[in-house]
């Protein structure tokens, strides 16, 4: 209990009432208790150059008042919280020198940090830092489906070809010569058709891979 101005005050948690924890320089080591994200009133939180790892804790985007936050030369690793892109308040956030991977969250106030405050994390990627994200697999997904379309037009026409083919050769046995003559011409004819065709389909379908 504190008195202060005639009053007795009960603090329950003294913690509570911290501004700023700098505990840089201090060859710390293990991962970040996630109590930690329980101080709503922190301004202030630097554990930089230590030896703290593991990930950085899923709830941090709670500490919404947070003006500075440095996690440099560490070896934290994973993703960075999707929750950080609620970190509005932040004016100055260091993860440089970590083993970060995925994509930095979307959020206008994490994009308007320099890269350098995000360089040393090799698998880190998405603006403001300088790697590019691959796409997902996903955002392919329409390339396969015209390729599908392809093969199941490519099938189609193919047995149309053979089944008018079937019904002319077996007309042809039964009419007279000429016509027989006209058969083996329009046969060749076909022939030539169909390799042509199968050309065209098979670039097609390599245009559509390469996309």
């Amino acid at each position: 209990m504190i008195k202060w101005q005639g009053k007795i005050n009960e603090f329950r948690s003294i913690l509570g009432l911290l501004k700023a924890i700098d505990l840089s320089s201090n060859n710390l080591m293990g991962q970040i208790p996630n109590e930690v994200t329980n101080l709503h009133e922190l301004i202030v939180l630097d554990l930089s150059n230590n030896s703290l790892d593991g990930q950085i804790p899923r709830d941090i985007g709670q500490m919404t008042q947070l003006l500075t936050l440095n996690l440099s030369r560490n070896m934290f690793s994973g993703e960075m919280p999707s929750s950080m892109s609620e970190m509005h308040s932040l004016n100055d956030l260091d993860v440089s020198f970590n083993n970060l991977s995925g994509r930095v969250p979307l959020s206008t106030q994490l994009q308007s940090f320099e890269p350098g405050r995000f360089t040393g994390n090799s698998r880190l990627c998405g603006l403001p830092t300088t790697n590019k994200c691959l796409e997902p697999v996903s955002e392919n997904k329409g390339d396969g489906e015209s390729t599908n379309e392809l093969w199941k037009w490519f099938y189609i026409r193919g047995a149309t070809g053979f089944a008018t083919a079937f019904w002319i050769a077996c007309s042809a046995l039964f009419l007279n010569r000429r016509l027989r003559h006209a058969f083996f011409h329009f046969h060749n004819c076909l022939k030539d058709w169909v390799y042509v065709k199968v050309l065209v389909f098979i670039a097609r379908v390599q245009r559509v891979a390469r996309a």
